[in-house]
């Protein structure tokens, strides 16, 4: 099995007020050397002495830049290939929802699948487009309801 092909959730360490501050101007330094060139080279120091320099392609930078903000950040980050596919219970625990309502959906054509044998099998990209468009539905909603709650002189 190829690394791409595994996933794997990774919490970020808890950091001090120090290191937060290295992982900001790291990823400065790495997102204003996207702006400036094409390619950039990046020199590690370890604890040994030695200076590697390892050349890295502008993507991979942009990754590790925002690997880094999220870092910063203290935000959980989760690594997948885009070609990964997953089942329905993946699916429903990753939009928070019953199993029966994504088969629901599945079924009715709203959330598009393919099936393999017997079982079913949503594309992340899929499944992304999915909770972006729950979620616009939900926030649509909400905003009808606030709406109505103005019009109607209610005060929350």
């Amino acid at each position: 099995m190829r690394t791409v092909d595994r996933v794997q959730e990774v919490t970020p360490p808890s950091l001090n007020a120090k290191d937060k501050e290295m992982v900001r101007v790291a990823q400065r330094c790495i997102m204003a050397s996207l702006d400036h060139s094409r390619a950039a080279a990046i020199t590690l120091t370890t604890d040994t002495g030695e200076h590697p320099t390892v050349e890295v392609p502008p993507a991979a930078l942009k990754l590790i830049g925002q690997l880094l903000g999220a870092m910063s950040e203290g935000r959980p980050m989760v690594l997948m290939p885009t070609e990964q596919e997953f089942t329905t219970v993946e699916a429903a625990n990753f939009l928070n929802v019953s199993r029966p309502f994504v088969i629901k959906e599945m079924e009715s054509g709203r959330l598009p699948h393919r099936k393999v044998g017997s079982h079913r099998r949503i594309a992340l990209d899929d499944l992304m487009g999915y909770a972006q468009a729950m979620r616009a539905k939900q926030e649509g909603a909400l905003d009808r309801m606030a709406s109505n709650a103005r019009e109607l002189g209610l005060d929350y």
